[in-house]
C-alpha cells in the first residue's frame, strides 16, 4: 500500500509528513463547518453524508461522521488488512476533533461566512483541495469513502479511482433529500457539491504534483535531426528519438520526444512551422516529471 510508510521518528522526513498531515486535516475541518454545511453541501465523502444527516435531523457532524468513519476503518482492516497506517487513524482523530471543537463550542453565527453561494462553492473547492492535498502529500488518507471504494475494488472489476467517483456521487444526490427554501428538489445543492468536487480534484494535482506548466511533445517529422537540435542547442532541453513505422504509408518514421515548459513549446512550434509545416505534432500535459532537469526523484 503506497500509503504506508516508515519514516524515522523525528527525522525531517517525519516532521514534514506529520506538518503536512495536521495542517491538512484542520484545514478540511475547518472548511467543511464554515464552508460547505452552511449551504446543505455534501461532496461526497462521510462528511457529505453527515451534512445530510445534520440538515435532515439537526445531528452533530462530528456524532454522525463518528459513528460511520470508526466501523468503516474497523471493517476496512478486517476485509482489506491493515493497509491504512497510523497517519490515516490520526487524521481522522484530528478532522473529528476539530469539527466537535466547532460545533461545540464556535457560535452558530458562522453559518455562511460568505453571503454568495457560487463564490462559497469556489472556496470550499480550493480549500478541500489543498486540506486533501495536503493529507495525500503526507503518505495518508482520509478515510470514509476511500475506504468503502477499497472494499468494492476487492469484489469488482472495477478501477479505484472509478469507484471513489461512483461513491462520491452516490451521496452527491443525498443533497436532494435536503429541504429548499421554496420545497423544491435540491438541485443545485447537487449541482454546487459537483463544482466544489470537480475544483477539489484540480487543486489536489496542483498540491501533490505542484503547479506544473510543463508538456510532453511528439514530433513526427523528416527534418527530425533539425528539430531536435532546435531543442538542444536553443532550448537546453533533452530529446529522444525514435524509430517507427507508418501504417498508411508503409515508411519509416522518426518522432522527436521531448518534455518542456509552456513558453519553450510555442517556440518550438514557430520553428516547426519554418522548417517543416506538414508536421504531426502531440502536445499532452505532463502531471509530473521526475529525473535530471527537472524534480528529483528523491524529492518524492
Amino acid at each position: 500500500m503506497a500509503f504506508i510508510t516508515k519514516e524515522k521518528f523525528l527525522s525531517n522526513e517525519w516532521i514534514s509528513a506529520y506538518s503536512y498531515l495536521i495542517l491538512g486535516s484542520i484545514i478540511f475541518a475547518v472548511s467543511d463547518i464554515l464552508f460547505v454545511v452552511p449551504y446543505k453541501l455534501a461532496p461526497g465523502g462521510v462528511y457529505g453524508i453527515a451534512t445530510v444527516l445534520n440538515t435532515l435531523f439537526s445531528w452533530k457532524i462530528s456524532y454522525c461522521t463518528f459513528a460511520m468513519e470508526i466501523p468503516l476503518v474497523i471493517l476496512g482492516t478486517i476485509i482489506l488488512g491493515p493497509r491504512f497506517g497510523i497517519k490515516t487513524i490520526v487524521s481522522i482523530f484530528i478532522i473529528l476533533s476539530t469539527v466537535w471543537l466547532m460545533e461545540t463550542y464556535v457560535s452558530p453565527d458562522y453559518a455562511k461566512v460568505i453571503a454568495d453561494p457560487m463564490l462559497n462553492t469556489i472556496v470550499a473547492g480550493v480549500f478541500y483541495g489543498i486540506s486533501i492535498g495536503f493529507i495525500f502529500k503526507s503518505r495518508a488518507t482520509s478515510g470514509g469513502s476511500d475506504i468503502i471504494a477499497m472494499i468494492l475494488a476487492k469484489y469488482t472489476k472495477l478501477s479505484l479511482g472509478k469507484l471513489v467517483m461512483i461513491v462520491d456521487g452516490i451521496i452527491v444526490l443525498f443533497t436532494l433529500v435536503q429541504p429548499t427554501e421554496t420545497g423544491t428538489i435540491g438541485w443545485e445543492f447537487a449541482i454546487y457539491s459537483l463544482i466544489i468536487i470537480y475544483i477539489e480534484g484540480k487543486i489536489i494535482d496542483m498540491v501533490v504534483s505542484g503547479a506544473n506548466y510543463h508538456k510532453t511533445v511528439m514530433i513526427v517529422s523528416d527534418q527530425f535531426e533539425l528539430i531536435s537540435s532546435k531543442i538542444k542547442d536553443d532550448l537546453k532541453r533533452g530529446a529522444t528519438i525514435f524509430t517507427g513505422k507508418g501504417v498508411y504509408s508503409g515508411d519509416e518514421k522518426k518522432m522527436v520526444y521531448s518534455v518542456m515548459s509552456r513558453r519553450e513549446l510555442e517556440i518550438l512550434k514557430l520553428y516547426i512551422r519554418e522548417v517543416d509545416p506538414f508536421a504531426f505534432v502531440n502536445v499532452t500535459e505532463a502531471n509530473e516529471i521526475l529525473g535530471e532537469g527537472f524534480k528529483s526523484l528523491n524529492e518524492d
